[in-house]
């Protein structure tokens, strides 16, 4: 159960405005709920909020962030391209200029998607579009990978490992793809209701999958609306709780299991074998 402590929020005079340029910043992580942070709260309500305050950096895999980037960069625009290659050269390139491994692949996703007409016929809208609104009072932010002008649609573009590998739902207790495992119908079923509020129209999400597969494999992948609002639900059932850590008016629970966890695990009781598996 949660207990209450003092207040943990970043706070500042006046709120600020919402902008491709500020839009990941730390600040703005405090203002708006994102699907982004609401996933992480969900798997360790300790560790986001350790990592939202800057007192934790989990150690992850920059380059595997970088290479989903690259290809998403380069079908926003030539320029967009450009500039996230001069912004990350160091981790692309070689010092002989050659690009690294990850990289050849990420340019074999981009030229399997490339040659494909049904992908040029889906992905044709506005690009990073910034969505906003509220669910049940909390602000929220999004952005779009692609929204074409007639708004029947939106695009996301995932990188994954194979397209058909099987995941263990833990909660569910059950196996599920990759587009479960990573929760991604509650990112779109945020995204679809900031549309509705924003743009008056309630279009169903297309989730362009790409595997990091040599060569790599692609799909166009629909999510059922059922789907979409059982993960609706599951934001108005858990945000309060999830506000209520992030404004500091209740104590995070530890999961126990994650790598903030592990790093700061104090051991004050015997644990029975029976218990070491979920």
């Amino acid at each position: 159960m949660h207990q209450n402590q003092t207040s943990n929020k970043k706070t500042s005079s006046a709120s600020q405005r919402l902008t491709s340029q500020n839009y990941y910043s730390n600040e703005m992580d405090w203002q708006f709920q994102s699907p982004t942070w609401f996933k992480k709260f969900q798997a360790c309500e300790a560790e986001a909020l350790a990592e939202l305050k800057g007192d934790w950096q989990p150690t992850s895999n920059p380059t595997a962030l970088l290479v989903g980037n690259y290809v998403h960069s380069y079908f926003e625009s030539a320029e967009s391209h450009q500039t996230f290659l001069d912004e990350n050269a160091a981790s692309i390139f070689k010092k002989n200029g050659e690009p690294r491994s990850e990289f050849v692949q990420a340019d074999a996703m981009i030229a399997t998607l490339d040659r494909d007409d049904y992908f040029h016929q889906l992905y044709q809208g506005d690009k990073e579009v910034m969505i906003t609104g509220e669910i049940d009072g909390v602000t929220w932010k999004g952005k779009l990978d692609d929204f074409p002008p007639s708004h029947k649609y939106f695009a996301d573009i995932k990188t994954t490992q194979d397209l058909h590998k099987r995941f263990w739902l833990s909660d569910d207790r059950r196996w599920g793809s990759f587009i479960e495992a990573y929760n991604y119908p509650l990112q779109m079923a945020v995204y679809q209701e900031l549309i509705r509020q924003q743009y008056g129209v309630k279009p169903p999400p297309i989730i362009i999958g790409v595997t990091k597969q040599d060569p790599p494999d692609h799909d166009f992948i629909s999510i059922p609306q059922e789907l979409l609002d059982y993960a609706m639900q599951e934001v108005l059932d858990n945000q309060a709780c999830v506000e209520a850590v992030k404004t500091g008016q209740e104590e995070p629970t530890r999961c126990e299991h994650c790598e903030y966890c592990r790093a700061t695990k104090v051991v004050t009781k015997l644990t029975s074998v029976y218990d070491l598996v979920d």
